[in-house]
């Protein structure tokens, strides 16, 4: 019985470390081939989480960059359902609209030791006046509003690129 137990567990320990990987699909991708010959990590760990909307990229540092400078950039795409309402106040339309908050670009300096601090960034998610600002309906006597709860995040894409080189050297797409 012990062991039907443990293996019950087991069980389950496997099923909620899949489900936990699965809702937090964060890739990064790190490109040498962008980055001055010498780039490693000093400080810190390169990574970025999701937590009730908001991305939130750590801050690290960079060493052997030379006297090389880079972007930082955070892009995050959210969608939110908006009701269009007519001047009888019924509801006409429903529809969904996609609103972008960034983050950047940022410009990073190296120091006179080759270094490079790279700040934490940050995307919140945009409240319903900030959707409303870009939200429309087809009808221009129509009002727009957004629906309770409706906001959530689609995408983000956070990127670090070298001055001179074309394509980043970090990339991290989520979620």
């Amino acid at each position: 019985m012990k062991r039907l137990f443990t293996l019950a567990a087991l069980a389950l320990s496997a099923l909620l470390v899949m489900a936990s990987a699965a809702s937090a699909a964060v890739m990064t991708d790190i490109d040498a081939t962008q980055a001055p010959s010498g780039t490693h990590l000093q400080t810190g760990t390169i990574g970025c989480t999701v937590s009730g909307g908001t991305v939130t990229c750590t801050p690290f540092e960079l060493a052997g960059v030379g006297h090389t400078n880079a972007e930082l950039n955070l892009e995050a795409t959210y969608t939110a359902t908006i009701n269009c309402t007519n001047k009888g106040g019924e509801l006409v339309e429903v529809h969904s609209d996609d609103v972008t908050v960034s983050a950047g670009p940022i410009t990073l300096r190296s120091d006179k030791n080759g270094r490079l601090a790279v700040l934490e960034a940050t995307a919140l998610a945009p409240t319903a006046a900030q959707v409303l600002a870009q939200a429309d309906c087809p009808n221009r006597n129509w009002t727009p509003s957004v629906q309770p709860g409706s906001i959530t995040l689609s995408s983000f894409t956070y990127t670090l690129t070298f001055a001179g080189l074309d394509e980043p050297y970090i990339t991290i797409t989520g979620p």
